[in-house]
């Protein structure tokens, strides 16, 4: 099987437009969440979210925190052509032109074009053109709807824009599995170019589901934190004994993942390599996670075995960790049956804290923190855990960032209907 690597990384997220600027705020223990104010939510139980800054959306830009750029919507997209595309869509883009430029990778014949694929996914995709589509077709009948409207709202169109923008030919994908999709989207694209179907995958999850009917859907759920709406900074806290459900988050996490020889024959900057990629299922509800931790468990293991390691050389996880009074301590008790006493010897911390959740581009924008973790030999820091809960006994980088030795880094991601997946990374010797 061929070595796959990572060489190019884009973020667009509540923290930042640019890879350098998400983690420089996430490191000095910023949060991108605030309360949401592009709609109303006078009526929602949940009033806050992780938002990109969105002057466009008529956001009051002096009302908006001063760590973090606005994203100009018209940089990525013509102003024209803004109504054709839901907003992932948008944040797809973004982040893989940040990915691209990263990596310095141009195909510029038609075999390396044929070579070149992508593939994003999304765990809701045009939720927002949906919802704003089905009132123009009731309050204004059909002639009314935008013939984009189906373009705009399907899920594999982030990747048939980007494949478009820079002409990649090679595999057009997506990947649609709830909150692990862009785990499991970086991983898929991996395997793409071990088969050798493609000598460089463009991957990732992009997701926009701050919407009145996203966000009334999650509320309905009971999904979501809604005990902190006055101190919206508070509301995301993996671990602690005061959550009460995530945060949700928006945005895109886009990799450039490319053939080890590939990526060395070109001179390319490589950020890690990715060796190891786990796949799980519960088999056991529709939203809610094993109680025993299994179907996580399994999917760390799987990834352990694809990678030949043994539990002792992974340093860093980047949980799942989202803040739901179940799921947080399912996946630490999972951590600790995998890693036995080397649980005690690891950092683990939840990045959701700081951006909330991003659904379906929770985890590749995870994946991009982990890598960066490698790189800087530093676990970013779990916010707001302030009394942790019982049995919360290992470190969990509590409010700072820990500089230590790190060699592998691993990324979970679990989603409704009981799908997980994890990803391993690892500096190249």
């Amino acid at each position: 099987m061929k070595r796959v690597v990572v060489t190019g990384l884009g973020l667009t997220t509540p923290l930042g437009i640019s890879v350098e600027e998400n983690w420089k705020n996430l490191i000095e223990g910023r949060s991108g969440i605030r309360a949401i104010k592009r709609m109303d939510v006078s009526d929602l139980s949940c009033q806050v979210a992780g938002q990109i800054t969105r002057p466009d959306l008529g956001e009051d830009l002096s009302d908006l925190p001063r760590h973090v750029t606005p994203f100009i919507a018209e940089e990525t997209i013509a102003k024209k052509d803004l109504k054709k595309v839901d907003d992932f869509i948008i944040y797809a883009i973004a982040a893989a032109e940040q990915a691209v430029a990263d990596s310095g990778y141009v195909a510029d014949t038609e075999e390396m074009q044929d070579r070149s694929g992508v593939l994003i996914g999304s765990g809701i995709g045009g939720l927002k053109t949906i919802y704003e589509g089905s009132i123009v077709l009731h309050e204004r009948g059909p002639r009314r709807l935008s013939p984009f409207f189906i373009p705009s709202a399907l899920i594999n169109e982030a990747s048939g824009h980007v494949s478009i923008k820079y002409g990649f030919r090679g595999p057009n994908h997506a990947v649609v599995t709830a909150c692990s999709t862009g785990a499991h989207a970086i991983g898929d694209a991996a395997r793409l170019i071990m088969l050798d179907d493609a000598d460089v995958m463009i991957a990732g999850g992009a997701e926009a589901p701050i919407g009145r009917l996203g966000m009334a859907g999650f509320c309905a759920a009971r999904a979501m934190s809604t005990n902190f709406n006055d101190e919206p900074l508070r509301a995301s806290r993996p671990w602690d004994q005061d959550r009460d459900g995530f945060v949700m988050g928006e945005g895109a996490g886009i990799v450039v993942l490319e053939e080890l020889e590939h990526a060395k024959k070109r001179g390319a900057n490589i950020h890690a390599e990715l060796v190891g990629y786990g796949l799980s299922g519960d088999a056991y509800h529709i939203t809610a996670p094993a109680e025993d931790g299994n179907g996580g468990f399994r999917a760390m293991r799987n990834a352990l075995r694809r990678a030949r390691l043994n539990a002792d050389e992974v340093d860093y996880i980047n949980a799942h960790g989202t803040s739901t009074p179940l799921g947080d301590e399912i996946e630490l008790g999972a951590v600790k049956q995998l890693f036995g006493d080397h649980a005690y010897a690891l950092t683990m911390s939840s990045t959701k804290s700081a951006i909330g959740h991003l659904l379906g581009a929770a985890g590749s924008a995870e994946a991009i923190y982990s890598i960066l973790a490698l790189k800087h030999q530093l676990a970013p820091p779990t916010l707001n855990l302030d009394n942790p809960s019982e049995g919360c006994d290992i470190d969990l980088a509590a409010h700072t960032a820990r500089e230590r030795p790190i060699r592998k880094a691993l990324s979970n991601s679990f989603g409704f209907g009981g799908t997980n997946a994890s990803l391993i990374f690892a500096a190249l010797p």
